[in-house]
């Protein structure tokens, strides 16, 4: 039997535990892409999710006889806080079985809702398997994330909230992809009522289930996903959920985690809230869809679909939103190890912001630099390269480089046994274009430079850590040479870090 999905979604029950959320616009994103952005905001729902709208509406579809035995569902995010909210709201037994690996705050959060948290296995398709088991010796009803008419009509409510709210064209509504039950509801009614309207899907580049069996046709299983947008980390879509999107679905667009960061930056520039990196998705799909067609002068929706995001994550976030953005450069150069080559570098890099700097004293003939440069786009990129190249210095562009990006840059360094006499100083720079070249003018001497790091952390200033070889003869003028410079110093040669990794 065919299923109507707009009637189905506007009869849909999810008043009682959602809110209709605002469209808001978001002014310097709206500037900067010359489109008109609206930031469908779900994450100001009870459990800073979309989720709740789905659970519910499937839960207030069961029997009485069905409720009074209770329900269960797996999951270790969003899915799980809108099922034991929606349970908590209707009064019946919920429960919910996580891996044992899910943070405290996620099952502390699932038990204030006064659901039973089950844990088992170490993954989501270990807590799966043992939540049908349940599911069936104890009777009770399974709640899917996403594969089911009932959670999907329920998150497509959503859909009906942005049209009621913008009555203006649209050009476009951008949904983040997981299973894939948020992009079918939206995509059903939305064609249902203003077909005109583009429904993109948006998915991250190492979880794209939904592009692949667009591809081929079928739903394809994924041998393994990323899971940094875990809110969306899933390894085969649902049928109905395929079903509908390969019908109604005009496009997919799938992101890389730099993207994703730089767009929880811009909804934090916008709107001072912060998304979780699946709830972020869609924007990044957005940014993108609007730079590959140009567009300018349209009206642009991105569902911000959840905000549950783990404290720790910024760290990473804040990091890698400037490459995300194409505004950081990351480079690999070898220079001669001779006196004077660090500042010739530095001179070719001209008036550019050095956003991080790994230097290490390897053997008398060449060293390696890893550096982190401030740009305006990926041309600007290639300018330094061919800049650096034509002098000489070979070059390795590591910006698109996964594994450097999350690993090398940390990791330059070790013992450097030919570093004689070498004193290490911590400086704090004032954070302006060309505080480094004038730290190298400065130093006026030939003491070799053995070690250096830093990195742009957002301050008004910069820390710098310092290793140089400068001979016992000459340590009345290095302190002289201290004293001038007018940058803050501590001195950290006999610090125990240094000396049991550095030194």
């Amino acid at each position: 039997m065919t299923i109507d999905y707009r009637e189905k979604i506007e009869h849909s029950q999810v008043y009682a535990v959602a809110r209709h959320t605002p469209l808001d616009e978001m002014p310097n994103l709206t500037m900067r892409l010359r489109n008109r952005v609206l930031l469908k905001r779900e994450d100001m729902q009870p459990v800073f999710s979309f989720k709740l709208r789905g659970a519910y509406n499937k839960m207030a579809n069961l029997s009485q006889e069905a409720l009074a035995r209770g329900v269960i569902c797996a999951s270790a995010g969003n899915h799980a806080q809108g099922v034991a909210l929606s349970a908590q709201k209707m009064g019946c037994r919920a429960v919910i079985v996580m891996p044992t690996t899910t943070p405290a705050i996620k099952i502390n959060a699932v038990r204030a809702r006064g659901a039973e948290v089950v844990l088992s296995g170490d993954s989501y398709s270990d807590a799966y398997a043992h939540a049908l088991e349940v599911e069936k010796s104890e009777g009770l009803t399974f709640v899917h994330p996403y594969d089911d008419p009932d959670v999907i009509a329920g998150q497509g409510t959503l859909a009906m909230e942005i049209l009621q709210d913008h009555v203006e064209p649209i050009e476009a509504v951008f949904c983040c992809v997981g299973g894939g039950g948020l992009l079918a509801g939206v995509a059903a009614y939305i064609k249902a009522v203003r077909p005109e309207i583009k429904v993109i899907g948006v998915e991250a580049q190492d979880a794209d289930a939904m592009t692949q069996s667009l591809q081929a046709g079928q739903r394809v299983m994924l041998e393994q996903v990323g899971i940094f947008a875990d809110g969306a980390a899933v390894k085969q879509v649902g049928e109905h959920t395929f079903a509908l999107v390969q019908q109604y679905v005009d496009e997919m667009i799938v992101v890389d985690n730099d993207e994703i960061c730089a767009a929880i930056k811009d909804v934090f520039e916008d709107t001072r809230s912060i998304l979780e990196p699946a709830g972020a998705l869609a924007l990044a799909g957005l940014k993108a869809y609007a730079e590959r067609h140009q567009l300018q002068g349209k009206t642009l929706v991105a569902v911000a679909s959840g905000a549950n995001m783990n404290f720790d994550r910024l760290r990473f976030i804040a990091e890698r939103a400037e490459l995300g953005e194409h505004r950081e450069a990351v480079f690999a150069v070898t220079i001669p190890e001779t006196p004077g080559a660090f500042k010739t570098f530095c001179r070719l890099l001209g008036n550019r912001s050095i956003t991080e700097f790994n230097y290490r004293y390897a053997d008398a003939k060449q060293a390696h630099i890893f550096v982190g440069v401030s740009v305006h786009n990926p041309a600007e990129s290639a300018d330094i390269q061919r800049t650096l190249e034509t002098a000489g210095l070979h070059t390795l562009d590591l910006t698109g480089n996964e594994m450097a990006k999350l690993h090398l840059r940390y990791l330059v360094g070790g013992h450097a046994p030919e570093a004689h006499n070498e004193v290490v100083y911590r400086f704090e720079f004032p954070e302006k274009p060309g505080a480094l070249l004038n730290f190298l003018e400065s130093m006026g001497h030939n003491w070799n430079i053995s070690l250096f790091h830093y990195r742009n952390h957002g301050a008004d200033f910069g820390r710098v850590l310092v290793g140089m070889q400068v001979p016992p003869g000459e340590k009345v003028a290095f302190e002289q040479f201290l004293k001038q410079l007018g940058y803050p110093y501590f001195d950290e040669s006999q610090n125990p870090a240094y000396q049991l990794f550095l030194g």
